[in-house]
């Protein structure tokens, strides 16, 4: 039987409702008030902090202040107390010159260099059709002053390059010094030239490609490259990221979707942990030679995931040694009203698979470190005599089970053969055909490396 409701218990009810939400709300609100109250104490206790010690120093300093370069430290200190690591500060001048990079506005003279223990800038790369070049300079001079700075006064080689920057059309005066030590001096009209970002040749039956950083030239470039070796009749491909910073992290992704099987290739996660898929690999142009990737201490970021990735989804082995280890992603640069600008770390990177390098680096399959003589040498070397290269490719060639690079594979195929026979004599009769195969690979092309060294 049908039961009707009063009028005065269907008031009660809502009235009843009405109360509890209105109590619930009221809680919430409480909370977010007294957590905005909190908030806003902790902000102006830290504002008056800073107002406290300005009072303080503008009364008593004896120095007058540059009030630009007060409010740019200040700012550059905020953001070092986050404890973000990888935040960065631009100030107006930076930023601006940084777009002005970006849109080519502002270029350098076509060189790329690195500091050696003369302390001075030593050039390892000239860029075709650039200002160095048409003035003569060469790979293995040295830049000794710029507008009549010595170098050695500089911090490193970055402010070097800043030093060489400037717009289409204006002069920069570089001083040099020769293969045959002779000091040469001369006025250098920025303009433009065509820089890459990918080398590559045939070592053997190996094809090299070394990979300086990723933007957006990169995937054209490498798939340009890729297809080139192939058709040469490459058995196998080493990528040589030493040194690679990263770069674009999209353009990586995009260079990995050339190379790597269908499947996830990155994540970005949250600081509360919500990951968002942001690269996926197709299956329409994967590569299925023999991969190796020759990484160091400085590959990093956007270069690390495209080594992860070709490890876990191509098979690809690591040579050298451990990476950087920096698995996170910055924003891009957010303009401020004053024109500077800044930059922060917004999400971790996580691979394909749930691993994250971050903090760790990745470990190699391979470990070929450079000794002190060779590190000395480092830019004395070319693709055919740098012995970490000789291992990968050597490495590389194991894996296609080709043959014979300048001597390097006759020893290691020699080293291959004294193995097998001793481990035959030595390991246990239930070892499984696997575990033989592979120690005797891992000792064989250690080996191979000792007597390339």
């Amino acid at each position: 039987m049908n039961r009707k409701i009063s009028v005065g218990m269907a008031v009660t009810i809502v009235i009843l409702a009405m109360t509890v939400t209105f109590s619930i709300t009221m809680l919430i609100a409480m909370r977010l008030f007294d957590s905005t109250v909190s908030s806003v104490k902790e902000k102006e206790s830290m504002y008056n902090k800073v107002a406290e010690v300005d009072r303080y120093v503008r009364s008593n300093d004896y120095y007058t202040i540059d009030e630009t370069v007060l409010y740019d430290r200040l700012t550059a200190g905020y953001l070092l107390g986050t404890g973000d690591k990888y935040a960065r500060y631009y100030t107006a001048t930076a930023y601006t010159e940084l777009m002005n990079q970006q849109s080519g506005k502002v270029m350098g003279i076509g060189v790329e260099l690195g500091m050696d223990q003369t302390g001075y800038a030593r050039v390892t790369r000239v860029y075709e059709d650039s200002p160095a070049q048409e003035a003569g300079i060469v790979v293995g001079d040295y830049i000794t002053a710029i507008d009549g700075t010595d170098v050695k006064s500089l911090s490193g080689v970055d402010a070097v390059q800043s030093r060489l920057q400037g717009e289409a059309g204006t002069i920069v005066n570089v001083t040099w010094l020769d293969s045959k030590a002779a000091s040469r001096t001369t006025d250098l009209t920025h303009s433009g030239y065509t820089s890459t970002t990918v080398d590559y040749q045939m070592l053997d039956s190996v094809g090299y490609i070394k990979i300086r950083q990723f933007d957006g030239s990169t995937p054209s470039e490498l798939d340009y490259a890729i297809r080139s070796l192939t058709t040469s009749g490459a058995q196998s491909l080493v990528f040589d990221l030493r040194d690679n910073g990263g770069g674009v992290l999209d353009d990586a992704i995009s260079c990995i979707d050339l190379i790597a099987p269908e499947g996830t290739v990155a994540y970005a996660e949250d600081k509360n942990g919500n990951r968002t898929i942001i690269g996926s690999s197709d299956d329409e142009s994967k590569v299925e030679l023999p991969i190796v990737c020759l990484v160091n201490g400085n590959t990093a970021s956007a270069a690390e995931l495209f080594a992860a990735s070709l490890r876990t989804m191509n098979g690809a082995r690591l040579v050298g040694t451990t990476t950087m280890g920096k698995g996170t992603i910055q924003s891009s640069p957010q303009r401020l009203s004053d024109g500077s600008a800044v930059s922060i770390t917004v999400a971790k990177l996580i691979c394909g698979d749930g691993s994250c390098f971050d903090g760790t680096g990745l470990s190699v399959d391979v470990e070929r470190a450079l000794s002190a003589e060779e590190t000395t040498n480092f830019y004395d070397y070319t693709p055919e005599d740098d012995p970490q290269i000789q291992r990968a490719v050597s490495a590389a060639q194991q894996l296609s089970g080709t043959t014979t690079l300048g001597g390097v594979n006759e020893a290691a195929s020699s080293a291959a053969a004294s193995e097998e026979a001793d481990s035959a004599a030595t390991e246990p009769e239930n070892a499984s055909s696997e575990e033989t195969a592979s120690s005797t690979e891992a000792e064989a092309g250690s080996k191979a490396a000792s007597s390339a060294e």
